[in-house]
């Protein structure tokens, strides 16, 4: 890892460590209407404490943003001088993966932080490391039962399709017969499926939908071949939201191969590629939609609290929240400087 990388990781963690002062007062105030914070400051929470060993396992880096998802977390585990952080090797295999966990659990690690090859096949194995004291932190890919997780950290599937939708409204919502084509990922997966839903949502508020859909594979590949294929079944375009900025590789080779440029496209994920093109304003990429690759490096960063009985200082509630969803934000280039170096490389 560069030291590059590492810098935007810890900047990235500045969300859970040096956000808003802290809203305090004494007891004594508080029949004035006054806060009562209990918990731990961030002061606290930066300044190191016992080492704890927590236990990484996610699936296996063969996609830019996983391979960022893995990076930050080893990343987030470095800025800290009390985490002993013990790494699984990354894979696709639901077997290994739960044999992993085992591991960790037989190491009495003090948390795991997990993003599951696959939720609900991982569940069970998370269920034992909780029942052995051992809090989890699932990130991404939910597992099927609450019992499973003390904290989970996501991105905003829904909320990308939303974003996705909402901006091409904003460029064609006064044109109610605007041609609006989709490429989508693996269309079996929840997270594809949420992003879909949240996009013909947003459109629909504008009196828009989709005209033209394609499912790729998130690989370049598929995105090349998928597109090729919308591409001569739909001669006429104003707008592609593509879900993925990693097959957008293959998506914008397709485009460039056919000559069309009559329309603008909306990418999804963030990687530093698109964000380039984003800035360089050079072809039809016109908008990315952030899906943070800092969920993993966020995972860790509350695991540390969580093994040190700390909370989240920025929150008055002495705790540490059950569920963070993040943000997905649209990248124009207007914006791109301020999120280009937390991007990732396909």
């Amino acid at each position: 890892m560069t030291r590059s990388t590492t810098g935007r990781i810890a900047l990235g963690l500045g969300a859970v460590f040096m956000a808003a002062t802290l809203l305090t007062a004494c007891s004594e105030g508080a029949d004035d209407g006054d806060v009562v914070d209990q918990g731990t400051s961030t002061e606290e929470n930066a300044a190191e404490g016992d080492t704890v060993v927590i236990g990484w396992s996610g699936p296996a880096a063969d996609h830019g943003w996983l391979g960022a998802i893995n990076s930050g977390a080893i990343a987030a585990a470095d800025s800290f001088g009390d985490v002993d952080l013990r790494v699984a090797e990354g894979t696709n295999d639901v077997t290994a993966q739960i044999a992993a966990i085992e591991t960790f659990i037989n190491d009495e690690v003090d948390a795991i932080v997990l993003l599951p090859s696959d939720g609900a096949a991982l569940t069970e194995v998370a269920i034992k490391a909780m029942q052995a004291g051992i809090p989890v932190i699932n990130v991404d890919r939910e597992f099927s039962s609450p019992f499973a997780a003390r904290a989970t950290v996501l991105g905003d599937n829904y909320g990308m399709g939303v974003s996705a939708g909402t901006y091409i409204c904003e460029q064609l919502g006064d044109n109610p017969d605007a041609v609006v084509a989709e490429i989508a990922g693996i269309d079996s997966l929840p997270l594809t499926q949420d992003r879909s839903d949240g996009f013909k949502d947003a459109l629909d508020d504008c009196g828009l939908e989709v005209s033209n859909r394609v499912a790729a594979d998130f690989t370049v590949q598929g995105g090349e071949a998928a597109t090729s294929q919308l591409l001569s079944a739909a001669p006429k375009i104003d707008a592609i939201w593509n879900h993925d900025d990693d097959q957008g590789i293959g998506v914008l080779a397709a485009i460039d191969a056919a000559g069309r440029d009559e329309f603008f496209m909306v990418g999804g994920a963030g990687s530093q590629n698109a964000m380039e093109a984003i800035e360089a304003d050079d072809s039809v990429l016109k908008a990315t939609i952030v899906y943070p690759s800092t969920q993993a490096a966020d995972g860790i960063a509350l695991a540390r609290l969580i093994a040190q009985g700390k909370t989240v200082g920025d929150l008055v509630t002495p705790s540490v929240p059950n569920r963070i969803v993040l943000d997905a934000p649209v990248i124009t280039k207007e914006n791109v400087g301020d999120f280009i170096d937390l991007a990732f490389e396909s």
